[in-house]
């Protein structure tokens, strides 16, 4: 099986594009023009034994499953307005379950000022899934892309890095006040969210970009209960490229003092990663091990990173 980037280029190859897709398949978001309004489209999953465990509180993984759409909409500097909400629901489900997961839909749209205009329910044999489409808006902000980074640009991460074990891929906050002032206020070259990792995501930034990287590892802010601040995954923190010039004055005026911002490093000219760069989180390294784990008889639980339910 090949990896998540090299099949998406596969499949996404050959499509046709329209005038009023300003941003097509690649970016955090899709951004289309509706008259006057750039509206933000994303969509997003979480499924058993990949991204949660039967055992995890279903409230959280509701949390989590219109977090993770509405991380991206952070990450594009937008708002996000509208969610439609697919379940795949396997036989013998408790209906139980499904009220408690929206518990934690109800609690994140709430927070978030997100609408619930409607979804769809579906059986499946085996395995639950969720999927979830966010629509966003730009309110007069220009997105910020993956791919405005120029060398010399400062790297920036809000917030800690790893953790996900620890039960933090449940309870995150996505960035949406964070990632709204620094497009409105900062105007970065290049901004994305941290869902696989810095290891998996920095060079997809760098790589969007035309530019290679440097980080200074001592830097990384790593949270309590990280086992790796590079490849641990789920952080949902936002990365930023920030040209030089705007750099000091980015940290002088921060105005989240609960969220830290860190510089980690910079863009360069060289076009690659660094030698001995480690690999973030990938998806389909979890399918693969999934099925050699439940070949050799193992628990889901023993999948690698999969996290264990806080106490």
């Amino acid at each position: 099986m090949t990896d998540e980037d090299s099949l998406l280029a596969r499949i996404l190859r050959g499509l046709e594009a329209r005038e009023d897709l300003v941003v097509g398949p690649g970016d955090d978001c899709a951004v289309v023009r509706s008259g006057r309004r750039l509206l933000l489209l994303k969509t997003d999953c979480v499924a058993e034994n990949v991204h949660f465990l039967r055992s995890h509180d279903p409230a959280r993984v509701g949390w989590k499953a219109l977090c993770r759409p509405l991380s991206d909409i952070a990450a594009m500097g937008g708002v996000p307005e509208f969610a439609l909400i697919t379940i795949f629901s396997p036989p013998g489900i408790d209906p139980g379950y499904w009220e408690k997961f929206y518990r934690g839909i109800r609690r994140a749209a709430g927070r978030f000022r997100v609408a619930v205009a409607g979804g769809e329910i579906s059986r499946q044999p085996a395995g639950i899934a969720v999927s979830v489409a966010v629509t966003g808006a730009m309110g007069g902000v220009r997105p910020v892309l993956r791919s405005g980074g120029r060398p010399g640009d400062g790297l920036f991460v809000t917030g800690k890095l790893g953790g996900s074990i620890a039960g933090h891929h449940l309870d995150f906050i996505p960035r949406l006040a964070e990632g709204r002032w620094l497009a409105s206020h900062v105007r970065p070259h290049a901004m994305m969210d941290l869902s696989d990792g810095l290891g998996s995501d920095l060079p997809r930034l760098a790589r969007a970009s035309g530019c290679g990287f440097h980080v200074d590892i001592a830097r990384l802010p790593a949270r309590r209960g990280a086992r790796s601040a590079l490849s641990d995954g789920e952080d949902y923190e936002l990365l930023v490229a920030v040209p030089e010039s705007r750099a000091r004055r980015l940290l002088k005026e921060w105005p989240f003092p609960r969220t830290p911002l860190t510089r980690i490093g910079e863009l360069n000219a060289s076009g690659q990663c660094p030698d001995g760069w480690p690999a973030g989180w990938d998806h389909f390294s979890v399918v693969r091990e999934a099925a050699a784990s439940q070949r050799a008889g193992e628990p889901p639980e023993k999948i690698r990173r999969q996290p264990a339910q806080r106490q």
